[in-house]
């Protein structure tokens, strides 16, 4: 397929979703770091959650034997990487890089959450 073949469209949202092994842990760890509030979940027990803040939109799965991989698993783009960094410090999450402005445009940083996925968080610097 040539690249005149593919139609035209736009694309809308699209969200990562993380596997979790306890989906309610997550989600509190996610509302008191920062702000996601519960939108939708489904199965008894609860085997998918939907979060939402803002324009920000997070999928949870639960997976009781999930491994998390080495690699960032997510990006979240914030107004504050200085306030989101202090939250993750204070809610113990371990620090993967440190806070720092990057040549890219970024303020940005990566944590891991107790379930071992990485997160990059970053605010787009103003030149």
């Amino acid at each position: 397929m040539t690249l005149e073949h593919i139609p035209e469209f736009h694309l809308g949202r699209i969200a990562p979703t993380l596997a979790v092994r306890d989906i309610h842990a997550a989600y509190k760890l996610y509302r008191d770091v920062f702000g996601f509030q519960k939108a939708f979940e489904n199965g008894a027990p609860v085997g998918f959650m939907i979060l939402k803040k803002d324009a920000a939109e997070l999928h949870l799965t639960r997976n009781p034997n999930h491994k998390a991989p080495p690699y960032n698993v997510a990006h979240l783009l914030v107004s504050d990487a200085n306030a989101a960094y202090r939250s993750c410090q204070h809610h113990e999450l371990r620090i993967i890089r440190r806070i720092e402005d990057k040549d890219y445009g970024l303020r940005a940083f990566v944590f891991a959450d107790p379930d071992g996925n990485r997160v990059d968080v970053g605010e787009i610097l103003q030149r």
